[in-house]
């Protein structure tokens, strides 16, 4: 019992000074932001920005509500066709 409690202690002991020190470094290594983008409506007048983070799978946009999305080939196309020309688009592809 005693030489488990002495190993258990000596592994955490060891591993404190990898523990980061604050939540921006705990965020995963390939999770970073790499910009924004604005774009606006082609059919109106609003516009819209959104930053876009870098994961594995590639960027993503992140929206006001904190919702992510993969951007489809290119991230302000897609901006633009889930945001301020939602529902043109829907209407574009319904036809």
């Amino acid at each position: 019992m005693y030489k488990g409690l002495m190993i258990a202690a000596l592994v955490g002991l060891g591993a404190a000074p990898f523990l980061p020190a604050d939540a921006e470094a705990r965020a995963p290594s390939w999770k970073s932001k790499t910009g924004k983008v604005t774009v606006c409506s082609r059919y109106g007048s609003d516009c819209y920005t959104a930053p876009v983070i870098q994961t594995r799978l590639g960027p993503k946009l992140v929206l006001r509500g904190g919702t992510t999305i993969h951007c489809v080939g290119d991230c302000r196309d897609t901006l633009r066709e889930k945001t301020v020309d939602f529902w043109e688009t829907q209407a574009q592809n319904r036809d």
